[in-house]
């Protein structure tokens, strides 16, 4: 075979380099393949030990109970009230978080100078390498109290008569839970609105609109895709949380809201959907850990359920990753 088109071999190690390739290219396939086998041998786990679960209590009466009694009579496995905390305190996050963290980023990337750029992204981005415990500890020693002197003084200057929130409660949760995903929502979005090319900002200004109808209808529309994603990343995140979550809202989940009748549609109140942000209000995440930590002995209906309620998150997750993508795909703009 003829050696013509390759390059001369002047250093003598042809033979030396094709083989430490060949090990780059094995070690970095093996990395590949151990990462997809970890995955899947978790997903495995959590599918057959659910099963094993399924196999005692029906599935329908999991998804559709109102109690979680795992380890006290009368014993129930419903879980739909942990749902419902970690669907409250997700939501009372993102109305924090998401907002925050679009002007955030709005703010960085078209009104900050570099230099401002430069000090202010990194230093949000520390809020992200805080430890979740310490934000659990945030809520219970700053966020409670003060929420409790603001409440008190609506009460003493309007007379609004509001109740005092509890040492563990979804409000705090929600608000240091929310200030911890803000990081991942600024950066994730100021990254997807500094790739906007400047020939669109430019038309913009060429049109005679200012910096901020640049901001609102040209760059943010762009990048939408990008914005998109952060928010369902910093949802997930915010689903996931645990310790933070129970130090501050406790482990106890959520009395399920009265359903009332209007004519005979069935409702619900939004005040007792509200006055669940004043109560205690374990999530899914945080009635795993007791389930763990508990006297529950291993093996047990009552152990498995810990299964179970880890595969419907996970399934949750799953489905909002599946959104994120397609929507990111949906709403994908290539520049050149």
């Amino acid at each position: 075979m003829s050696n013509e088109g390759q390059a001369p071999d002047l250093a003598g190690d042809r033979g030396f380099r094709s083989v430490r390739e060949s090990a780059y290219k094995y070690a970095l396939a093996g990395c590949a393949v151990l990462s997809v086998l970890t995955t899947v041998s978790i997903i495995g786990v959590l599918v057959l030990d659910a099963a094993e679960f399924f196999a005692e209590v029906p599935v329908l009466a999991f998804l559709t109970g109102t109690t979680f009694s795992p380890n006290l009579e009368p014993v129930s496995f419903g879980v739909l009230p942990l749902v419902l905390g970690t669907i409250l305190i997700t939501i009372g996050a993102g109305a924090l978080a998401l907002p925050t963290g679009v002007l955030t980023a709005i703010y960085l990337s078209e009104y900050a100078s570099d230099r401002t750029r430069s000090i202010l992204k990194p230093m949000l981005e520390v809020l992200a390498g805080v430890p979740t415990v310490v934000y659990g500890y945030f809520a219970i020693v700053y966020v409670t109290p003060a929420l409790n002197a603001a409440i008190t003084g609506l009460n003493g200057v309007f007379g609004t008569g509001f109740d005092e929130l509890g040492l563990f409660n979804g409000l705090s949760a929600s608000i240091v839970v929310g200030i911890m995903i803000i990081p991942m929502v600024s950066s994730i979005s100021e990254d997807a609105m500094s790739s906007v090319p400047d020939s669109l900002r430019q038309a913009g200004y060429g049109l005679g609109a200012t910096k901020f109808n640049v901001s609102l209808t040209i760059v943010v529309p762009a990048a939408v895709s990008g914005i998109a994603s952060s928010f369902i990343l910093a949802i997930s995140r915010a689903i996931g949380e645990t310790m933070a979550v129970v130090l501050a809202a406790g482990s106890q989940p959520p009395d399920m809201p009265p359903v009332q009748q209007a004519f005979g549609i069935p409702y619900v109140a939004p005040t007792d959907v509200l006055g669940l942000f004043t109560e205690s209000s374990a999530t899914m995440t945080v009635a795993m850990v007791n389930i763990a930590q508990g006297d529950i002995s291993g093996g047990s209906t009552a152990y498995q359920s810990l299964f179970a309620i880890g595969l419907t998150l996970f399934v949750i997750t799953l489905a909002m990753n599946v959104v994120s993508d397609l929507v990111a795909s949906r709403y994908r703009e290539v520049y050149e």
